[in-house]
């Protein structure tokens, strides 16, 4: 009863009964209650004319959420139908509002009282002004500063309202406005500028208020960044706040300001001003945070005031010397000034905390390249020259020699910071990826689980300054990490950290110094290693020198190439790691092992100097005993990397044989598997055995990864008895899912006998892949695979079909290309219906299957592209259904796959004989698809390729490929003059229907700049950006109609109609409205 009394909005609402339904919709009763005042709310939300109580329940209600109910109906009407209003409705609004907001916020008790109240309302004005302002609402910043001076509260929400409105117009305006309105609003702001400039400037002056200056330093903070320069250079703003920069209370806001304005750039005019504002502030920081405190205990032990004011200082510095370090070289003065607030940084640099130091490396990342760019040209002097006149110095007559002297006297101002920089670097360097030791929050040695990306990147970041420090002082570099070592090795500096870090950047700067220097630091490094591994006790301390060891010779293969004596004691040393039980030793040490082989795989197949035998030989003797304690995964890394060993051999014939030697561990246990299947086939079902067979092909593939062409040899040993196996596991899935019902898929056996089809895919795939230049071997293996393959992705069930059946045929058909011409027919008969099927049912189920025949398509589309053309035209059909399912779907990779693959198909089709049949029945339908996807919001990742093919489409209908008409004569009537007329039309008459919201003069105007600007991607695109922004908004045409009842309800009925099918409307309909035309 008291929801139908809520629903009746002929007359004003019972706020009493609203609050209790709000207070039930929070409230702490029952489920039942809170739904059923949510379905109320809902439905009052929804209702067209809700929005005309929105006064009545704001000026009877005491409850603040029933209030902020109403703001959210009023700001729905606002933001999407505010220009359909009449004039007068508007203005009463817009009347009411600002005078509630001037009515709370005079007198300070209801101001703080009704805080939150108020915010909101102001959130509310700014949606209003975006709308009004500035053509009918001239006088909205005179009429605020005048009433910002009248009362200290009321000036502190008008600060709050400037904020917003800056942000509003300069940070998120972007796809919420159209351009020309941002571009209308920006000007506004900036030529009415001098009175909310001369409000600040008097505020800050003249007040007492702490809150209010607060807000008002606020509200600057906002603008500094887009005022004109004048306002700030000369006028006293400056002065103002250095004035307030010691003080506590308005310390960090200050800052803050200072920062926007430090970051300003405007060719030297204001230098002289810049070089004031650092001197004075550098004064006043002194006294503040005097030089020589330790800022990171300072950081530590600070509150939370105290940790923002440093890290506002890291960005004052870092945004200062970005844009002016150069003003500050100048002098001696100001030499003085910059390297103390170059200490300061550094000190910064040391807190122990993400965000305060990501701001500071950033600031290094940049300062140490550009010093070395000018140190690297000196010996260029005329790329010196240019770089320092970009640099805006002033020249000195003995051009080059003075340039010289000028260069090194920088070079010395910087040495000092430089120097502690370096320590900076080596303290405090990242983990690299490679690095899979790490200590848990237990202090325990464990093995990583989870890569950490943001301590990659910073690890990239480092590694290019540690490289640049490198460069520009050597032998500081080194004397720095050797010092560091020997405090490893004497102990009075070890900890696990303290190794890690140091080893991480010595690693890190492989291929910095000249080759002989490197030569003897490396043997210095490795040597301290080793000892340090010989004398240190204890399990987890062992673990972490081995991961440094064979982190720092990981990145040294120029090193090892040059010394083999060094590389074979590294390489027995990691054979002696793999042999260390500890979590991630192993692991490292296959890895390791992997990547030295790679980068210097030529010297382990030569006979070397005081050898019998190349080392690959000694290898393979000793081999059981190597892998005798390591987890399959990583015996699988030992035989890649012993793979690109053999790789390096040029001599066939000992090729072939160190093969055969690698692989006769695996193969006799082969043999002995098929030979035990041969006598009783049931063998094979045992788990055991099926885990040994995973176990043999795994191996295979990681050798064939390496080998390549090489590994044919092997392969056609075990080809067909694999396929043979594949076959019979496939039978014995599907007999298992057929007994077990819909949860036999998930067993342990049943997922162990697919991870055995799995693997032979991905062996067959790998060698294709890597075999390079044999087409041969296309036509060798694909006519054996297509009954145990092919034919049997067919007749299993959906759970037992493998989608790596469909990427294997994907790389088959990119590898040989038009080779496989005459077997797509037989491909697609195999998978393409079936897969379909599986896939159409929703957007969710099997989405490896998904990616997969997408990927499929495109390759059949893009190297046998004759192949679809001779489909049948009910094929042709499902190809091209397929294809609108996959960017119909809000998974990003497929729909973008789809959208690649449909402008393939496009352009294809564009040069074929079958262009003309081939758009007459599709082109419609592509056009309609893609809008629905345009206009959607599930589909935003996708609107570059969306904008891609509708240009696409737009510029094939004007040129000369299209030689017969699109439209259907027996239906159209009317004859067009030519296609493009007819789709301008059609287009025009799709979105005219689809969105009621706007005129038919603006969607002719939108039709027609697409149809213009089709040649020149970039207005095209920020063409339909507009069109979505303004596609959200009622525009001011057709009042009175469109709040006539019977339109409201149609146009809700139209768009629940438009959400609930995929493809804006359905099209059969489409058809009939062409009739009408």
């Amino acid at each position: 009863m008291a929801a139908e009394r809520l629903r009746d909005l002929s007359q004003p609402i019972d706020v009493p009964l609203l609050d209790a339904t709000v207070a039930a919709f929070y409230g702490t009763g029952s489920k039942e209650e809170r739904t059923a005042a949510d379905q109320i709310l809902r439905e009052l939300q929804n209702n067209p004319d809700m929005w005309l109580q929105v006064v009545h329940i704001l000026q009877n209600s005491q409850n603040l959420n029933t209030k902020f109910f109403a703001l959210q109906v009023l700001e729905g009407v606002i933001k999407y139908r505010w220009n359909a209003l009449p004039v007068e409705q508007r203005d009463g609004m817009k009347n009411y509002i600002s005078d509630i907001i001037v009515q709370l916020s005079s007198n300070e008790v209801s101001f703080r009282r009704e805080r939150l109240y108020v915010n909101k309302l102001n959130i509310i004005l700014v949606q209003v002004l975006k709308h009004e302002w500035p053509a009918r609402w001239r006088t909205f910043i005179p009429d605020l500063v005048s009433a910002a001076k009248s009362s200290e509260t009321i000036c502190e929400n008008c600060m709050a309202i400037l904020k917003l409105l800056s942000e509003e117009v300069f940070d998120f305006s972007r796809g919420e406005m159209t351009q020309q309105k941002i571009k209308e609003l920006k000007q506004s702001l900036n030529s009415e500028f001098q009175l909310i400039h001369e409000l600040c400037l008097y505020v800050l002056s003249a007040s007492q208020r702490t809150e209010l200056i607060r807000a008002t330093l606020a509200t600057l903070h906002a603008f500094l960044s887009w005022i004109p320069l004048g306002y700030v250079f000369e006028s006293p703003l400056l002065e103002t706040l250095l004035k307030f920069f010691p003080m506590a209370s308005y310390r960090n806001l200050t800052l803050q300001c200072l920062t926007e304005v430090a970051s300003l750039q405007f060719g030297d005019f204001y230098d002289m001003q810049f070089v004031k504002l650092y001197t004075i502030f550098m004064v006043q920081l002194q006294s503040i945070l005097p030089p020589g405190t330790n800022i990171p205990d300072a950081y530590a032990n600070g509150s939370s005031e105290e940790q923002a004011f440093i890290q506002n200082l890291a960005l004052f510095f870092t945004s200062f010397y970005k844009s002016h370090i150069r003003v500050l070289e100048s002098t001696p003065e100001n030499r003085s000034a910059l390297l103390m607030g170059l200490e300061y940084l550094i000190g910064i640099s040391y807190v122990d905390d993400t965000e305060v130091f990501k701001v500071c490396l950033d600031y290094w990342n940049s300062l140490v390249p550009e010093l070395f760019e000018v140190h690297h040209n000196l010996d260029n002097p005329a790329a010196a020259a240019a770089s320092m006149m970009g640099l805006q110095m002033p020249m000195l007559s003995g051009m080059v020699d003075g340039l010289g002297s000028q260069l090194s006297q920088r070079r010395q101002l910087y040495s000092g910071p430089m120097s502690k920089l370096r320590m900076l670097m080596i303290c405090r360097m990242a983990k690299p990826e490679e690095v899979l030791i790490v200590e848990d929050e237990n202090g325990n040695i464990v093995r990583e689980t989870m890569k950490d990306n943001d301590v990659l990147v910073q690890y990239k970041i480092m590694r290019e300054t540690l490289i640049y420090l490198s460069h520009l002082d050597h032998e500081d570099t080194e004397q720095q990490m050797l010092k560091k070592l020997s405090k490893q090795l004497n102990g009075e500096d070890w900890t696990w950290n303290n190794l890690n870090t140091l080893c991480w950047a010595i690693g890190s700067i492989s291929g910095s110094m000249m080759e002989e220097q490197e030569n003897r630091f490396l043997v210095m490094v490795i040597r301290d290693l080793l000892n340090l591994c010989e004398i240190t006790k204890g399990k987890d301390n062992k673990a972490v020198i081995a991961s440094n060891i064979m982190y720092v010779v990981g990145q040294y293969p120029k090193f090892l190439r040059a010394h083999w004596k060094f590389l074979k004691t590294v390489v027995n040393k990691l054979f002696e790691f793999m042999h260390e039980t500890h979590p991630g030793v192993q692991d490292m040490a296959c890895d390791t092992f992997l990547k030295i082989v790679q980068k210097c795989k030529r010297k382990f197949v030569i006979v070397q100097l005081g050898e019998n035998e190349p080392f690959v030989s000694e290898l393979l003797s000793g081999l059981p005993v190597t892998i005798a304690d390591l987890e399959p995964h990583q015996i699988h890394t030992f035989y890649e990397s012993v793979g690109h060993m053999i790789q390096a051999e040029s001599d066939p014939q000992k090729r072939d044989e160190y093969l055969q030697r690698l692989m006769e561990l695996p193969n006799q246990k082969w043999i002995e598997i098929i030979g035990q299947a041969r006598q009783n086939v049931d063998f094979l079902t045992n788990p055991d055995v099926i885990k040994t067979v995973l176990n043999i092909l795994q191996t295979n593939t990681s050798v064939a990864s390496a080998l390549g062409t090489y590994f044919l040899s092997q392969i056609s040993l075990i080809f067909l008895d694999m396929l043979n196996v594949y076959r019979m596991y496939s039978e014995l899935i599907s007999k298992k899912l057929a007994e077990g019902g819909p949860f036999g898929s998930k067993t342990s056996y049943v997922k162990l006998l697919r991870s055995v089809k799995r693997e032979t895919l991905k062996l067959i795939e790998t060698f294709v892949d890597k075999a390079e230049d044999q087409p041969q071997i296309g036509k060798q293996f694909v006519p054996p695979m297509m009954d145990p393959v092919l034919g049997d992705y067919a007749r299993n069930l959906p759970d037992a079909r493998e989608s790596e059946v469909l990427s294997l045929f994907a790389t088959i058909i990119n590898k040989y290309k038009g080779v496989m011409m005459e077997d797509v027919p037989r491909i697609f008969e195999a998978v393409f219906e079936c897969t379909l099927e599986m896939i159409t049912k929703n957007f969710e189920d099997y989405p490896e299957h998904r990616l997969k025949f997408f990927s499929l398509l495109r390759a059949i589309a893009t190297h046998c592209f004759h192949a679809l053309i001779h489909l049948s035209s009910q094929q042709l059909k499902l190809v091209m259904d397929s294809i609108i399912w996959a960017f119909r779907h809000t998974e990003r990779n497929i729909a973008e796959t789809g959208l690649n693959l449909l402008l393939e198909m496009l352009k294809n089709f564009q040069v074929s004989e079958f262009c003309n049949q081939f758009h007459r029945t599709y082109f419609l339908t592509i056009v309609q698809e893609i809008f629905a996807v345009l206009t959607d919001t599930f589909h935003k990742p996708g609107f570059k390729l969306h904008v891609l093919v509708l240009q696409h489409l737009f510029c094939l209908a004007d040129s000369g490929s299209l030689t017969e008409p699109l439209w259907d004569a027996a239906t159209v009537p009317y004859p067009y003059p030519n296609n493009s007329m007819f789709v301008r039309e059609y287009i025009i008459k799709l979105l005219g229907t689809s969105f009621p919201n706007m005129t038919t003069a603006e969607v002719t105007q939108f039709v027609n700049g697409l149809i213009e600007s089709r040649n020149d991607l970039s207005t095209f695109k920020n063409h339909i950006r507009d069109f979505l922004v303004q596609s959200k908004e009622f525009s001011a045409q057709d009042n009175k109609d469109l709040y006539a009842e019977e339109a409201a309800a149609q146009r809700e009925r139209e768009r629940q109609r438009m959400l609930s099918i995929p493809g804006l409307i359905a099209p059969s309909e489409l058809q009939d409205e062409m009739v009408d035309s």
